[in-house]
């Protein structure tokens, strides 16, 4: 009786184990859906596939790919972590569906997520579009309150489907795509840090609509057609104070080295600062831009430092961030912590005081060979602005070439 109550423990033992192995996720197209408020859904496509490294996720925005490849599993439990960005996605899963939360922990944030494999709409519905959204749109969010921006709506339509982002003077709202349907506009964005879901009834001259960041926040905004709208210039909204014509601090980097532009590194030598923080995807982009600038065109009297402003609770958790960025995208230049447990603009304004005030990250700051500031431009066009990001890489160009000539 003994060895066959072994036999079926034994039994049992190898057959949990079997179960647990056979538990995998199905190669190919999934649907993924986010819950903000108001009951509606985020939704976003992804791509799974496998190999012996293991498995590999490939988030779908318009024309971004958000490459996931740090995915443990344990039995019937997924922890999927985010590039760069200290979000991840965890709860379990089956061969065609996972059941879970994007989560935060810094900022206490969690948002209900479900996948099911083998569905490739966006968005659901059959109704064709009954208007048309491509083009420029003068937009307002939050319009007649104290917290009113403005933006400037840039959109293209291929039958039913939109792609496109709103451009403000602090960023864009990066790689936005979605559907018309009948008089609906509907676009969703998740880049890993953020959950951006865009819902709006459309006429031929205007658009009504709400903003939903997350499970957390919501805003609504406005817009009409406006061709030649443009957006007040982005090198005029932060200035040095009267009295100033250089930027002074003294920050440690992830080793704990104090560094300063007063350094023997900076002197004599052109100088870009970047503002920013490690969860911050405009951030992300620039510092993207810069890497692939400092290996294309880089010369020796070019330096790069960015100050990073984290809302990580500790301070070792913000070097890890920071750590993580410059590991990922082979950051050559120092990233030093300015400031950790608040991303806070008016707090960060109080670490760089000749600044009249901090409105966006990221903000860059361009310093000549006598450590003078030449330009500060406030927030970052990126890839998804299309011609505005093409404008933008020509004029930094440009003003970088003559800050070195001179």
């Amino acid at each position: 009786m003994k060895k066959i109550f072994q036999i079926s423990i034994i039994l049992f033992l190898f057959l949990s184990c079997a179960e647990q192995k056979s538990t995998e996720l199905k190669s190919g197209i999934w649907r993924g859906v986010m819950a903000v408020q108001d009951g509606h859904q985020l939704p976003f496509n992804f791509e799974v596939s496998k190999s012996e490294a293991g498995y590999r996720v490939q988030v779908y925005n318009a024309e971004e790919v958000l490459e996931i490849d740090e995915i443990s599993t344990k039995g019937d439990s997924i922890i999927m972590r985010m590039p760069v960005f200290d979000g991840y996605i965890a709860g379990t899963f089956s061969l065609d569906s996972m059941n879970g939360e994007f989560i935060k922990d810094d900022l206490d944030r969690r948002v209900p997520f479900l996948a099911v494999s083998g569905d490739s709409d966006r968005f659901k519905g059959n109704n064709p579009p009954g208007v048309e959204v491509g083009g420029i749109w003068e937009t307002y969010f939050s319009k007649g309150s104290e917290d009113e921006y403005e933006a400037k709506g840039i959109f293209q339509q291929d039958g039913s489907r939109a792609t496109g982002t709103f451009r403000t003077t602090t960023g864009d709202y990066r790689y936005l795509e979605g559907v018309v349907e009948g008089d609906s506009l509907k676009l969703s964005t998740f880049d890993g840090a953020h959950v951006f879901l865009f819902l709006a009834r459309v006429t031929d001259s205007t658009m009504q609509g709400v903003f939903y960041s997350g499970n957390h926040f919501q805003e609504p905004f406005e817009g009409r057609r406006n061709a030649t709208y443009e957006l007040p210039d982005e090198d005029s909204l932060t200035y040095l104070k009267e009295g100033y014509e250089k930027v002074d601090f003294s920050f440690p980097d992830e080793n704990g080295n104090l560094i300063s532009p007063d350094d023997p590194e900076f002197r004599d030598k052109v100088v870009i600062l970047q503002i920013m923080g490690t969860w911050c995807p405009n951030c992300l982009d620039e510092t993207r831009f810069l890497v692939d600038y400092l290996k294309e065109k880089g010369q020796e009297d070019l330096k790069v430092i960015s100050l990073a402003f984290e809302y990580a609770r500790t301070e070792e958790a913000a070097f890890r961030g920071i750590r993580r960025l410059k590991e990922r995208l082979g950051v050559p230049y120092p990233i030093l912590l300015a400031q950790y447990g608040s991303s806070d603009k008016q707090t960060a304004n109080e670490k760089l005081p000749m600044l009249n005030h901090i409105l966006s990250y990221p903000t860059t700051v361009f310093i000549d060979r006598e450590g003078r500031v030449r330009k500060i431009h406030t927030g970052f066009n990126g890839p998804a602005t299309g011609e505005k990001y093409t404008e933008f890489k020509t004029e930094f160009h440009d003003f970088v070439q003559g800050l070195l000539s001179e």
